[in-house]
C-alpha cells in the first residue's frame, strides 16, 4: 500500500532513475541575524539547516564535485543542486545571477533548489528565478513553520502569513515549484493546530511539503528555553501520530519530501530518539501500516 506521494517516487517517475541533492552553501545571511529584522535569528536555528552543506567560495564545479563525493556509491544518476544554509535569495540580484546561472549550467544536475523566505522574493529575484526556470526546473522551498501567529512571534520568524500567501502566488505565477517547510512540535502548539498548518500548506498550491522534527540544538535560544524547563520535546510516538494526521490532511498529489529530520548528533540536545534516523523511519512505516494512513483521506 503507498501511504504517501514521496519524493523519491517523484524523481524516479520524472528522471528515470536515482537522484540525490547536494547540499551546498552559497555563504548567505538571514534578515533575522544581520539586524534587518533581528540578530538572533529564529529561536530554534543553530546553522541555518546548513550543518551538512558544502561551501561555495566561487569555483561551483569544485563544491558540487565535492557533494558528490558524500553519496559516492549510493547509485546517483543525476543531482539537485540544494541551496540549504540560510536565505538563498538574500542577497543583491547580481551575485544571485552569477551563482545561480553557473549551477543550472551545470550537465549533471537535473534541478536547482533554493531555501529562502517569502519576504526575501522581491521582483527582480522573481525575474531571476523565473529566467533560470527556463534552463532548468527550479524549486523555491519556503520556511513558513507555523500559519498561528502566536508561534511565528515566539519562533521570530519575522513575517506575516499573508506574505507567505503572496509570495507563493508570486512564484506559482512564475511557474515555480513551490515546497513548503513546516516544524512539529513547536512549543504551544496542540496536535490540531499543527495539523492545520499542514492542511493550510495542502491548500497553498504548492508542489511539496516537507514535515520537520523540533530539535533543540546547541547555540540556540531554545536550547537556553529547554534547560530551563519551558519547553518539552515529542516523544517519538506524539511525533508520529501528529504526522499521520498531517499527511491525511494534504491532498494526495502533493510531494512529500520529507517526514522528518535530523540534526547534528554533535549539536543535538533533544529529542535524542530522532539522532537515529532510521530507526524513526522504521517506526514510521510501520505506524503507517498500522493505522492504514492514506494521503489526503481526512479531505472532503
Amino acid at each position: 500500500m503507498t501511504h504517501y506521494r514521496s519524493l523519491n517516487s517523484w524523481l524516479r517517475e520524472s528522471y528515470g532513475g536515482k537522484v540525490y541533492k547536494l547540499a551546498l552553501d552559497g555563504g548567505f545571511t538571514c534578515p533575522t541575524r544581520d539586524g534587518s529584522k533581528g540578530t538572533g535569528g529564529c529561536i530554534f536555528c543553530a546553522g541555518g539547516s546548513g550543518d551538512f552543506s558544502i561551501p561555495v567560495s566561487g569555483d561551483v564545479t569544485e563544491a558540487i564535485e565535492t557533494a558528490k563525493h558524500l553519496v559516492d556509491g549510493k547509485g546517483a544518476e543525476k543531482y539537485i543542486a540544494y541551496f540549504q544554509s540560510y536565505t538563498g535569495t538574500y542577497a543583491p540580484v547580481e551575485r544571485l545571477r552569477a551563482l545561480y546561472s553557473q549551477v543550472v549550467k551545470h550537465p549533471e544536475l537535473a534541478a536547482l533548489s533554493i531555501g529562502t523566505r517569502p519576504d526575501c522574493l522581491n521582483n527582480e529575484v522573481l525575474e531571476l528565478l523565473s529566467e533560470l526556470n527556463t534552463v532548468k526546473p527550479v524549486w523555491v522551498e519556503l520556511g513558513l513553520q507555523t500559519i498561528h501567529p502566536e508561534t511565528a512571534e515566539y519562533i521570530r520568524r519575522g513575517y506575516p502569513l499573508k506574505v507567505f500567501d503572496s509570495a507563493v502566488t508570486c512564484l506559482l505565477e512564475k511557474h515555480l515549484n513551490v515546497v513548503v517547510h513546516m516544524i512539529i512540535g513547536l512549543p504551544g502548539e496542540t496536535p490540531e493546530m499543527i495539523r492545520q498548518t499542514a492542511e493550510y500548506i495542502g491548500r497553498s498550491g504548492a508542489w511539496g511539503i516537507k514535515f520537520q522534527l523540533l530539535h533543540v540544538l546547541e547555540g540556540t535560544d531554545l536550547a537556553k528555553e529547554y534547560r530551563e524547563g519551558k519547553v518539552r520535546t515529542l516523544t517519538m510516538e506524539e511525533y508520529i501520530r501528529i504526522l499521520e494526521a498531517c499527511i491525511e490532511s494534504i491532498p494526495p498529489e502533493m510531494v512529500v519530501h520529507r517526514l522528518t529530520g535530523d540534526g547534528a548528533k554533535r549539536s543535538l540536545i533533544a529529542p535524542q530518539w530522532s539522532a537515529d534516523k532510521k530507526r524513526v523511519l522504521n517506526e514510521i512505516n510501520a505506524a503507517f501500516d498500522r493505522d492504514h494512513v492514506v494521503q489526503g483521506s481526512r479531505l472532503s
